[in-house]
């Protein structure tokens, strides 16, 4: 009989990301093989435990973010995998979520709202936050608008030097125009940034909308107002690196060595309930649109509901969200697709009938256009990810 494996875990699980993570590692554990897991409470950024220059278990999974962590890890002689976008430790397995497609999904989120100004604020000390404040910039500035950026100059650890940075985010956030978008780097510094809001009167979401990372439903909830959040594959992540760690413990080899996850969307919440379009008749359509994009309509159905003219609206509806009314329309049509082909099991000719498209094979063919693969295989890919991840029913 084969021995058990004993798998260390050098996971924090005093955050819903890394609980996520816990959560996937789990998962694969009770479906694959029964692991003796090795694991102590532990908080983000501490050093290593001290068990671990000594552990010669058969593997470890890591959230490798400071240098202590790491230059313990690169001795060890053990099958490691690395869930950390800090990128400490070269050539090992690694598997992370993709924050290049988180800011685009922030900047999407915004933009479909009628947003022309947008700021971010971050952490310097974690990689991720660089990273999508960086990616966030890219997609604001190539669409030709400014990203106004906030990060703390040191990390606070005296009450006087909290009170400094939080008059600080005040002074950036009452400079700020009006309305903006601000991309939280996570849901944390997002509830950071509403309490200033309400400590200084800033309205939100009407002054300011606010969109975090990571979804912990209690802490958004919580946040007054309840706060938006994108969904990352926080389990779909700790699933694929028990799978990379099985491979390697058995002799294998993984390849690539980087793996990169999609976020599962966006949890709308009060936070970002708002459409910053200072035009009445585009945000009467943008509201249309959102309200009866399944119900069957067209463009023409769209002009009865303001006194323009077709090309008026198209040009001004352009200029605004960025699409024309009939893109706006089968974006919408195809996010509900998307929707119902992971949570469902409706048939194609149902889904198509339910999303106001004319037949099956017109829908088949604008989902292609839009998503790259036919709906069938879009379902394959993503359902098992949602149906596993524990954050799916806020999506």
């Amino acid at each position: 009989m084969e021995k058990q494996k004993s798998v260390a875990l050098l996971i924090e699980s005093s955050n819903a990301y890394a609980r996520g993570l816990l959560s996937g590692i789990a998962s694969y554990i009770h479906e694959h093989e029964l692991w003796s897991i090795y694991m102590i409470e532990q908080e983000r950024g501490a050093p290593p435990p001290a068990w671990l220059k000594d552990w010669n278990g058969d593997g470890l999974i890591a959230r490798i973010e400071n240098d202590a962590i790491a230059n313990v890890v690169r001795k060890l002689k053990i099958p490691l995998v690395d869930v950390s976008a800090a990128r400490k430790v070269k050539k090992i397995p690694w598997v992370e979520t993709n924050d290049t497609a988180i800011a685009r999904i922030a900047f999407e989120h915004f933009r479909e709202r009628g947003f022309v100004h947008f700021a971010f604020c971050g952490e310097l000390e974690f990689m991720w936050s660089i990273q999508r404040q960086q990616a966030f910039e890219r997609f604001v500035n190539d669409a030709g608008f400014c990203c106004s950026v906030f990060t703390p100059n040191t990390k606070p650890t005296k009450t006087l030097s909290l009170k400094r940075e939080r008059t600080r985010m005040a002074k950036w956030l009452l400079a700020l125009p009006r309305p903006t978008g601000i991309l939280a780097c996570y849901d944390i510094k997002a509830q950071q940034v509403l309490d200033v809001c309400r400590e200084y009167g800033i309205k939100v979401p009407m002054e300011i909308a606010l969109l975090g990372v990571d979804n912990d439903e209690l802490l958004c909830d919580l946040c007054t107002p309840p706060l938006s959040s994108i969904i990352p594959a926080a389990h779909q992540t700790g699933r694929e690196a028990a799978a990379m760690l099985d491979v390697l413990m058995n002799g294998g080899t993984v390849e690539p060595l980087a793996k990169l996850l999609e976020p599962l969307g966006v949890a709308t919440r009060q936070s970002t309930d708002v459409l910053a379009i200072d035009d009445p008749e585009i945000a009467c359509v943008v509201r249309f649109i959102r309200d009866h994009c399944c119900d069957g309509i067209n463009v023409k159905d769209v002009l009865k509901t303001v006194p323009l003219s077709r090309r008026v609206l198209e040009h001004r509806f352009q200029s605004i969200i960025g699409r024309t009314p009939h893109q706006e329309i089968v974006r919408r049509r195809i996010d509900r697709v998307r929707q119902l082909l992971v949570e469902t099991e409706l048939t194609l000719a149902e889904i198509s009938q339910r999303c106001g498209f004319q037949n099956q094979e017109y829908m088949s063919v604008s989902f292609r256009r839009e998503m790259d693969v036919p709906p069938a295989t879009y379902r394959r890919n993503a359902r098992r990810r949602y149906e596993d991840d524990p954050t799916n029913e806020s999506s």
